[in-house]
């Protein structure tokens, strides 16, 4: 509660008007706490503003070693390869061994994209059909009630 008093200030010698304790005219107790507001949210958006900075530069570092784990798991992938050829080797010659990895990893190629086809066919239209149904019905059913 904001105490408010017709009492007068008292002048100090410096110029500034003094009240007693509690006594502020309402205007500087308003003028007061608008100031303070401001110096708030200015403080917070600082405060904001430091930690999407910080933030920002640990998805930057992330996303750096993501990529280098990437790059990393499709050179593992290449070794793997590799080897698989060399191991097929011992049975058989080094053209062959070859051959036979190059047609089963072009099987797997034929598939996943046969697989990711057949999930973008079902994905089409790319329009929310169900709730263009319900807004739909929704209508129906106002100017139905409307009629009544």
């Amino acid at each position: 509660m904001i105490a408010v008093s017709s009492t007068q200030p008292h002048t100090t010698g410096s110029g500034r008007d003094t009240y007693p304790s509690g006594q502020e005219p309402v205007g500087e107790l308003v003028q007061r706490a608008s100031q303070q507001l401001t110096e708030l949210v200015r403080g917070e958006m600082r405060l904001a503003q430091a930690e999407m900075k910080e933030k920002g530069k640990r998805y930057g570092k992330g996303g750096g070693l993501f990529g280098g784990a990437g790059v990393v798991g499709f050179l593992t992938l290449q070794a793997l390869v590799a080897t698989a050829i060399a191991a097929l080797a011992v049975l058989l010659p080094v053209w062959a061994a070859t051959l036979v990895i190059t047609a089963v990893l072009g099987v797997i190629a034929a598939v996943m994209a046969m697989s990711g086809k057949k999930q973008v066919s079902q994905a089409a239209p790319p329009t929310p059909e169900q709730a263009i149904d319900n807004v739909k019905a929704d209508v129906a059913e106002i100017k139905g009630s409307a009629r009544r």
